[in-house]
C-alpha cells in the first residue's frame, strides 16, 4: 500500500510553506532547531490542550498532523532536501500527544513543570536516538516520514512517563 501524500499545498507560495514548516525563524536561525520547535510545542500543548479532555487532544493532533504532512512534505520538495533539521512543525504538531492524561493517574501527584520538563525530555530522547522502530517510520515517503516519527516519539514519551510516575509511585 503506497501512501498518497496530500498535494494541495503544492499551491501555496514557497516563502509560506517553508515558514510554516520552519516555524518561522526557529527552524532556520537558531541552534538545535528540532529543541526549539519542540519547545514552542510544549507552549502550544500548555495554551491549546492543558484543560483538554484527551480525545479533543488526539482529534485536534490528528487534524494538525495532516496539515503538517502535506506542508513538512512540499517543503522538503521545495527545498531539495530529505526531512532536513530546518523543519520543525513536525514536532510542534506532535507535542500535546506527551502530555495525553497528564491530569490523571501517577501522573497526577507530580508537580506540573515535573511532568512538563519530564515529557519535553523524554519526546526529545525518543525523537533524537528513534528507538522501537521509530526510525523505520522516518523513512516513509515525503511528509508522512517527516511527521510519523515524531507522532510515534510523542506517544513513546506519553507511555513512559506514565511508566516513570507509576514506578515512581512504587519506589
Amino acid at each position: 500500500m503506497k501512501l498518497a501524500e496530500p498535494r494541495w499545498a503544492a499551491r501555496l507560495p514557497t516563502g509560506l510553506v517553508v515558514g510554516l514548516a520552519t516555524l518561522g525563524p526557529l527552524g532556520r536561525k537558531l541552534p538545535a532547531p528540532g529543541t526549539w520547535g519542540s519547545a514552542v510545542g510544549v507552549l502550544y500543548a500548555l495554551i491549546f490542550f492543558r484543560t483538554a479532555h484527551w480525545e479533543q487532544t488526539v482529534v485536534w493532533t490528528l487534524i494538525a498532523s495532516y496539515l503538517a504532512v502535506a506542508i513538512c512534505g512540499e517543503a522538503e520538495r521545495r527545498l531539495r532536501l530529505r526531512d532536513p533539521g530546518i523543519i520543525v512543525l513536525d514536532e510542534f504538531v506532535a507535542i500535546p500527544l506527551v502530555y495525553l492524561g497528564a491530569r490523571s493517574g501517577a501522573l497526577a501527584s507530580w508537580p506540573a513543570w515535573g511532568v512538563i520538563l519530564a515529557g519535553f525530555a523524554l519526546f526529545r530522547f525518543f525523537d533524537i536516538v528513534k528507538p522501537f522502530g521509530i526510525a523505520r517510520l522516518q523513512r516513509w515517503p515525503g511528509g508522512w516520514g517527516v511527521v510519523a516519527d515524531d507522532f510515534a516519539a510523542a506517544l513513546a514519551a506519553c507511555a513512559s512517563l506514565h511508566v516513570l510516575a507509576w514506578l515512581a509511585r512504587w519506589i
